[in-house]
């Protein structure tokens, strides 16, 4: 069955203080988890902030909130939401822009990591509200500007949609991974993405710029950099997103290309643009002061890393840690296809890497599980990987 809307209508944007207090009334005197879900606007805004908010309750029906209006009058709803249990889909995708909203779960279920472990192959929420409950959510403006005002009635129906059924699959997956023998893991994830910190920021994010490879002279790096950084400050000031101000294919274009004057810029696509034709002489003052880095303030060809050196060299550079990591792989894939969840689930490749490259000192099961607890595993799962990635750790390439 197609839901186009929700069963009780769309309710109308909470937006000023005394509707909020209404909602928060009316969600204090729910029942049970709340659905929460959030819009933000990526590939158009800068800061992936929340522009709505959606919560669902049983007893309290669906609230849609725009926290942009109410920034400084959420307290009653932190009072309401922080000592709950929220049910989320992709849970990690929405909690730092809640947490900016000094909204912070009291613990959570999330439906996309219950569906993995529950050894679902696809675990978008239509499919799964799909698969589980015999309904097709009305889909289509995931990647719409949610800054807009006022929000239109047909987005508004797409994420009241969101959380509409958030509770109701909640309940399906979390039978299934009972069945299964599966709870007790979930909650030892949904804890760990509960409490996981914020990302430490990027060394160098500028290397990320897609296309980068085609630069592979040290200078040419520095021209990318250079203009990264100011484009990545200009979209600061203005609240917009990156490839919004420049896409990453004109940076490549125009430190490929070596243009020495403005018209030699403007002459290429992107900046022949109406809009771009006023930065030019800007984007082409950044070109010329890499031109100008003595070489010991330019980039290093190769990006920095403190983790192992890519796969496909470990055959060359250590032949014994290429024998622990083909070992490794192939019992955990074991592991995880007797167990029905995914490889990646059950040990996060990186860690894997990690101690095959570097593995403790002491091979015993005890060192190699505290080797894993430090990169993060969760009990359960050094339960069910230890034995067999010790093993793994003995092997050599002789």
């Amino acid at each position: 069955m197609l839901l186009r809307e929700p069963a009780e209508g769309t309710p109308p944007v909470v937006a000023e203080p005394g509707a909020l207090a209404e909602a928060c009334a009316r969600l204090a005197a729910g029942t049970g988890a709340v659905a929460v879900d959030t819009e933000r606007a990526s590939g158009y805004r800068y800061w992936p902030k929340a522009y709505l908010v959606q919560l669902r309750r049983e007893g309290s029906g669906t609230v849609l909130i725009d926290p942009i209006a109410l920034a400084d009058d959420l307290a009653a709803l932190r009072d309401v939401l922080n000592d709950t249990e929220w049910v989320l889909h992709a849970a990690s995708q929405d909690l730092p822009c809640l947490a900016e909203l000094d909204l912070r779960p009291r613990s959570l279920f999330d439906t996309e990591l219950a569906g993995r472990l529950a050894g679902y192959e696809r675990v978008a929420l239509g499919t799964l509200v799909e698969l589980l409950l015999g309904y097709t959510l009305e889909k289509g403006h995931s990647a719409a500007d949610w800054s807009k005002r006022p929000l239109p009635i047909d987005w508004l129906n797409y994420a009241a949609l969101d959380v509409e059924l958030l509770n109701e699959l909640r309940e399906k997956l979390e039978a299934e991974l009972a069945a299964q023998g599966k709870l007790e893991w979930a909650r030892q994830e949904f804890e760990a993405v509960r409490t996981a910190p914020p990302p430490a920021p990027r060394a160098e994010p500028w290397r990320r710029t897609s296309g980068v490879h085609k630069i592979r002279s040290p200078r040419g790096l520095a021209a990318v950099r250079e203009m990264w950084q100011a484009r990545d400050e200009l979209a600061r000031k203005r609240d917009r997103a990156p490839s919004r101000i420049l896409p990453d294919s004109a940076i490549v274009n125009a430190v490929t290309a070596d243009p020495k004057t403005v018209e030699e810029l403007q002459a290429l696509p992107v900046f022949s643009g109406r809009v771009q034709r006023k930065y030019t002489a800007s984007w082409l003052r950044h070109l010329q002061a890499a031109k100008a880095l003595p070489a010991s303030e330019l980039p290093s060809p190769s990006q920095p890393s403190d983790g192992p050196p890519p796969v496909n060299r470990w055959a060359d550079k250590d032949p014994d840690a290429a024998a622990r990591l083909a070992a490794a792989r192939a019992a955990l894939a074991a592991i995880a296809e007797d167990r029905k969840l995914p490889v990646e689930n059950l040990l996060l490749p990186d860690l894997v890497r990690r101690t095959c490259w570097r593995p403790p000192a002491d091979l015993a099961e005890d060192s190699v599980a505290d080797a894993l607890r430090a990169g993060g595993a969760r009990p359960w799962q050094l339960e069910l990987t230890v034995a067999a990635l010790s093993k793994a750790l003995h092997s050599t390439a002789s």
